[in-house]
């Protein structure tokens, strides 16, 4: 078998794919220093995020503790080094025993005996029912507000944009209008915590497949992040 070598390239003859040039020094530093900001930068932000979070819960928490029950009791005396987050497990500690005295049938009397101490209060009562009313909703095991993530056209016609299915049930505003319609909240880029509630007809509502988390990362993001296509999910279902 005859084995047949490769031309070696002529001398003479200019290359016709010039091989890359070699990068310099600073250029390699620049692209280590990039990508060392990568890498460090979700972490150190994460990090820094959770801790101040943990921080602020402790300060609001320990502030409410009466003197004397303070959770740093419990710890062994003289350590050289605080504990965060004994506020944090306080707080679920809490809000646990909270839940478990009011559903039980002595919490839920006094819970609506206070509720009707707060109905006779003109502005309280307002407030109150509403917050009350937006936990309930969000917190519902059983519920759907915030659970499903859609495309709807915004800000004009022809234009679309991500948005959270927060209701079917639109009451007098759906009767006025003669038309089915959704509530839906469309948040604003990079900052989701702003945004508008807008009511589109439920035609023009595409429910999507991908997950809450998803399309908050797709929008804080300003669409860098795209969520990989799962398939087409199913309409908000008719009630």
């Amino acid at each position: 078998m005859t084995t047949v070598s490769p031309q070696s390239p002529d001398p003479d003859k200019p290359a016709i794919i010039l091989p890359p040039p070699r990068p310099s020094l600073w250029v390699r530093l620049r692209t280590w220093f990039l990508a060392g900001i990568i890498i460090t930068a979700p972490i150190g932000l994460t990090i820094y995020l959770v801790v101040i979070t943990i921080e602020a819960i402790d300060r609001n928490v320990k502030s409410l503790i009466p003197s004397g029950y303070e959770p740093e009791r419990l710890l062994p005396p003289n350590l050289p080094f605080g504990v965060p987050g004994l506020g944090v497990i306080a707080a679920v500690l809490l809000l646990t025993l909270v839940g478990f005295l009011f559903t039980n049938f002595l919490g839920r009397s006094l819970l609506h005996f206070s509720e009707r101490l707060v109905a006779r209060m003109p502005v309280i009562r307002g407030l109150y029912s509403a917050l009350k009313q937006i936990f309930e909703t969000v917190f519902s095991q059983s519920g759907q507000s915030f659970r499903q993530v859609a495309l709807v056209p915004w800000p004009a016609k022809g234009s679309w944009t991500i948005a959270f299915v927060t209701g079917e049930q639109t009451g007098e505003v759906g009767t006025r209008l003669g038309r089915e319609l959704i509530a839906c909240y469309v948040p604003t880029t990079p900052n989701p915590t702003g945004g508008y509630m807008v009511y589109f007809p439920r035609e023009d509502v595409q429910v999507l497949s991908m997950s809450v988390d998803q399309a908050m990362k797709l929008i804080i993001s300003c669409g860098v992040i795209v969520p990989p296509e799962k398939g087409v999910a199913e309409p908000p279902s008719a009630k």
